[in-house]
């Protein structure tokens, strides 16, 4: 490989570094934690106490399980209505409906 070969590998590879890197931080902030919009067993973190992470909900739609969504998306995510026919919603604040017995 020639010396100007590989400058140019060297350029092109630290510009895609940094591009990569300064999309990082926009993609990151355009998502929202949404407590009790996921099925059992689908959550990404946090299920209440006894639970570690990630797919530890026991109960579909659980009020203190959140999903990561598209900011903004939380509140209008389209669900299933509750068992007394009340409109089920999700929160960016942990629920206290749905929680496992």
């Amino acid at each position: 490989m020639s010396k100007t070969s590989k400058s140019l590998a060297v350029a092109s590879a630290v510009a895609a570094a940094l591009t990569a890197a300064s999309t990082l931080p926009a993609a990151a902030g355009t998502k929202e934690k949404c407590y009790g919009v996921s099925l059992a067993g689908q959550n990404d973190c946090a299920a209440g106490p006894g639970t570690t992470c990630a797919g530890t909900s026991t109960v579909d739609y659980q009020g203190n399980a959140w999903t990561l969504v598209d900011a903004g998306t939380c509140a209008d995510i389209d669900l299933p209505d509750l068992a007394d026919g009340g409109k089920r919603t999700g929160s960016l604040d942990a629920l206290e409906r749905d929680l496992p017995a």
